[in-house]
C-alpha cells in the first residue's frame, strides 16, 4: 500500500459547490480512479484558508501517473476549475504533502 497526500486550494464562495460536485461524483470518474489502483480518498477542509488536505491509499500495482491521461479526469477538471486554483490544462495545483507521523 502507497498512501499520497497533498494539497490543494479553494477558490473563495466555492465550497458548497465543491462538495455538491463530490457527492454526485461521476460514476465513470469512480470506475477510473478505482482502475487506476486507488481504494481509498479523503479530501479535507481548512475552512480558514480553503485549503483542500487529500489523502489518497493505493495498491502497489496502481496506475495513477495514467490517470491525468484519462478523457474522464480532463473533464473533472475541467469541470472543477472555475472552483479551485489551476495549472495548464485545467490540472488542480498540488502541493505534495510530507508524512510527519503515522500510527497504525
Amino acid at each position: 500500500m502507497t498512501t499520497r497526500a497533498f494539497r490543494m486550494k479553494l477558490k473563495p464562495g466555492a465550497v458548497e459547490e465543491y462538495r455538491s460536485r463530490h457527492d454526485e461524483l461521476w460514476p465513470e470518474l469512480s470506475r477510473a480512479l478505482r482502475d487506476a489502483g486507488i481504494y481509498d480518498y479523503s479530501i479535507f477542509l481548512d475552512e480558514e484558508t480553503l485549503h483542500l488536505f487529500a489523502v489518497m491509499k493505493l495498491w502497489p500495482d496502481n496506475m495513477i501517473k495514467a490517470l491525468p491521461q484519462r478523457e474522464v479526469m480532463q473533464r473533472w477538471w475541467d469541470y472543477m476549475a472555475p472552483l479551485m486554483e489551476v495549472e495548464a490544462g485545467n490540472r488542480p495545483c498540488e502541493w505534495p504533502l510530507e508524512r510527519m507521523f503515522h500510527f497504525a
